[in-house]
């Protein structure tokens, strides 16, 4: 299948375009662990072979250019002069592409939930170091109103230790999602 990768275009929009791409590869690179180059167009030259296995690929989110690399056929890329729209403007809104974009890295990455896991453990360490200074405190005499520390620590740690079970039951659920969804492609392949 061949790619097309677009030339530079110049203008105010375009910038704007061009470094929301850029962003938007690089977040999504991070959350995928991939190599996402925001130069290459979503159009191309595909086989029939190809548009049909990225057709078995059954997910609620749709996204070209993810499933075309999904399906795994070698790929090249051409460099093209990209001209600007002669007629009407984009479909997309800015609110749908960041829809598309939050979707996509949700959908496709299970690193946020690994954040998440880290953000409680986080917490719940601070909320931790801060009780053992609160009971520090309170044997030294400098505590005045006696309950209010040890509920706003418990609370916080509390609080950190949902937030990381909550993330780890995301990641098996994530886990069996992503097994669910390639073996539905596996099978649909071979069948």
């Amino acid at each position: 299948m061949m790619l097309f990768w677009h030339s530079e275009r110049t203008g105010r929009i375009v910038f704007f375009k061009k470094l929301s791409s850029k962003i938007y590869a690089k977040i999504y690179g991070y959350f995928t662990n991939t190599n996402y180059d925001y130069t290459v167009a979503n159009f191309g030259i595909y086989k029939h072979k190809v548009i049909a296995s990225v057709l078995e690929v059954n997910d609620y989110i749709k996204y070209f250019p993810l499933f075309v690399k999904f399906v795994g056929f070698h790929t090249t890329v051409i460099q093209v002069e990209h001209n600007s729209r002669e007629d009407g403007k984009s479909s997309y809104s800015i609110t749908a592409l960041i829809s598309l974009a939050f979707n996509t890295i949700i959908s496709f990455s299970n690193k946020p939930l690994k954040l998440f896991v880290k953000f409680g453990m986080l917490i719940s360490l601070i909320s931790f170091i801060s009780g053992v200074f609160t009971i520090y405190k309170y044997f030294r005499g400098e505590i005045e109103v006696l309950g209010y520390s040890s509920l706003i620590v418990s609370i916080w740690f509390l609080s950190g230790v949902i937030i990381t079970i909550i993330g780890v039951t995301g990641i098996y659920v994530g886990k069996i999602l992503i097994k669910l969804k390639i073996g539905q492609f596996i099978l649909s392949t071979k069948l």
